[in-house]
């Protein structure tokens, strides 16, 4: 878990260098900081169960075992990317392993993955999907819709909200009505937990008591972990309305450093071996960017490969 939640925040520097040089088209959506939720989750997911992400989903398609170097391709709109390098970062499809895609659709993905948990029951097959989503998504119709539906029908899914505390530029106290949104899946009988998303073993372990629950037909169950996103809605946001002490507290929590702690005091790393670790990983991102850079840019001819009317 250590191993992937570096690669993660490796890519995601590299991504926020490569997009500040002009070498990536459109925007990124970073999720540097709230890795402990990808891979606490998506560590406990077979190779044949779904996930479905959303704009900020880096982090989802590594820990779900998307190829670093296809991704990087993709982001930065190369032909050997998964989506021929039209799509980018808000189009990362990877059906080898599962991954329906990132979206640009805030909550795209709940209905995605309640989809795919549907066909997956009504097949008989043991597989379990997980929706990744924002805060932001808290309040979008289609998660009470879809959220409904699959409570009555015991859907093998599970809902994991990323609560950074902000939907684009707002604050959710100032978007949001409640005190707690955990009980959104209370009012389905969904069983819903409140984690502290910086600690991926916390994570890992609420997530593994629902996927056990959606696995032997306990239905859908509904993960609201908190967490933070150290960069703005996309690179380049100065990040204005964030406070500063509290920027700083959050840092403090980091999930990476957190678990190279716990994994030094129980003697089962040493800073040695985690610096090592590091350096594999970044090297494995540039090898994946020398790639991307020497691949060519999708043709005119690839605008209609992969349609159907």
């Amino acid at each position: 878990m250590l191993r992937q939640m570096q690669l993660i925040r490796s890519f995601e520097e590299a991504v926020r260098n490569l997009y500040s040089g002009g070498m990536i088209p459109g925007l990124v959506h970073l999720c540097a900081g709230q890795e402990a939720v990808a891979v606490g989750v998506c560590s406990l997911l077979n190779s044949d169960d779904m996930i479905a992400s959303n704009h900020r989903g880096h982090g989802h398609c590594l820990a779900k075992g998307t190829d670093v170097g296809r991704m990087m391709a993709e982001v930065m709109g190369r032909r050997t990317g998964y989506g021929l390098g039209r799509g980018g970062t808000l189009h990362i499809f990877d059906a080898t392993h599962g991954n329906l895609g990132t979206t640009g659709i805030v909550g795209g993905g709940i209905p995605l993955a309640a989809g795919a948990a549907l066909a997956a029951k009504r097949n008989g097959r043991s597989q379990v999907a997980a929706a990744f989503f924002g805060d932001g998504a808290l309040n979008q119709g289609l998660m009470f819709e879809v959220m409904n539906m699959a409570a009555i029908w015991k859907l093998p899914v599970l809902f994991v909200c990323e609560n950074n505390g902000f939907g684009e530029f707002t604050a959710i106290e100032d978007v949001t009505a409640g005190v707690n949104p955990v009980v959104r899946g209370q009012a389905f009988d969904i069983p819903s937990e409140t984690v502290d998303g910086m600690d991926v073993i916390a994570v890992r372990a609420a997530a593994e008591e629902a996927i056990t629950r959606a696995r032997t037909g306990g239905g859908p169950s509904f993960l609201i972990c908190n967490t933070y996103r150290y960069g703005g809605h996309h690179v380049g946001d100065k990040q204005d309305y964030k406070d500063d002490d509290e920027a700083k507290a959050w840092r403090l929590k980091d999930p990476i450093e957190r678990l190279g702690r716990r994994l030094i005091e129980f003697n089962l790393a040493t800073e040695e071996k985690i610096s090592a670790q590091q350096a594999e990983v970044d090297a494995e991102v540039h090898t994946a960017i020398d790639a991307a850079k020497a691949a060519p840019f999708p043709a005119g001819e690839d605008l209609r490969a992969y349609l159907y009317a």
